[in-house]
């Protein structure tokens, strides 16, 4: 069974940075992070697979990265210009599919940690 587990949530200023961790219980091909908050869909921030590839949803426009460290199986996620938007749950992603990095069709799923982001 997959685990998954992150760290690195709290409560920020509009402007400050977050750094987000996931621990994987095995390592996948691919790896992401998705957030959600309540009573919209869950969307998807950013991918990366196995050779460090990226890909991000529109709206982070440069103000995250993702990263991995695959001798670690923990995937990261570096935050800054956060806005008060931002809030919500992020949760970090698993799939051992190469072809659904950059997609929104992930298997596994972390338990999440809660990002606030006050104005």
């Amino acid at each position: 069974q997959v685990q998954l587990v992150e760290s690195g949530g709290g409560s920020v200023q509009a402007g400050g940075s977050l750094r987000l961790s996931c621990v994987a219980s095995v390592n996948m091909a691919c790896m992401g992070w998705f957030r959600q908050t309540p009573g919209k869909e869950r969307e998807r921030v950013a991918g990366i697979a196995s050779d460090g590839s990226t890909n991000y949803g529109d709206f982070v426009k440069g103000r995250f990265t993702i990263s991995r460290d695959n001798s670690k199986n923990t995937l990261y996620l570096e935050m800054n210009s956060l806005k008060p938007e931002d809030t919500a749950m992020y949760y970090c992603a698993a799939d051992p599919r190469a072809a659904y990095c950059f997609t929104a069709q992930y298997n596994y799923l972390g338990q999440g940690t809660q990002v606030t982001v006050s104005s």
